[in-house]
């Protein structure tokens, strides 16, 4: 099974930064993909950006242009780079990976840390 340790978060203000990491461990997986969801209070949990070992993303249009997520393939850690944040932005921030081990596939969730934007 795999792991995932997230870090970064916190408070910060409308037009600031933040760097959200995600790192995967366990034995004998192969990591298909590695992303981003968030959830805030009372709606549904969304897709912020994924990211594949090839390097090919996917972002969430509302995060176009202002986030961007890499990874590190040696560390078997993802990274989201948030600029220009909004208060719409405020949501708890779950890192997801992907993964196989024996022809079968796993999804790993972490455990989640939060984002707050002030106005």
């Amino acid at each position: 099974q795999v792991q995932l340790e997230e870090s970064g978060g916190g408070l910060v203000q409308a037009g600031g930064s933040l760097r959200l990491s995600c790192a995967a461990s366990g034995r004998g997986f192969s990591i298909n993909s590695m992303g981003w969801y968030r959830q805030a209070s009372g709606k549904q949990r969304e897709l912020v950006a994924t990211i594949i070992p090839g390097g090919a993303t996917n972002y969430a249009d509302s995060v176009k242009g202002r986030f961007t997520i890499s990874v590190d393939n040696a560390k078997k850690t993802v990274y989201l780079q948030m600029n220009s944040l909004k208060p719409e932005d405020t949501a708890v921030y779950y890192c997801c990976v992907d993964s196989s081990r024996n022809y079968l596939q796993y999804r790993a969730w972490g455990q989640g840390t939060q984002v707050t934007v002030s106005s």
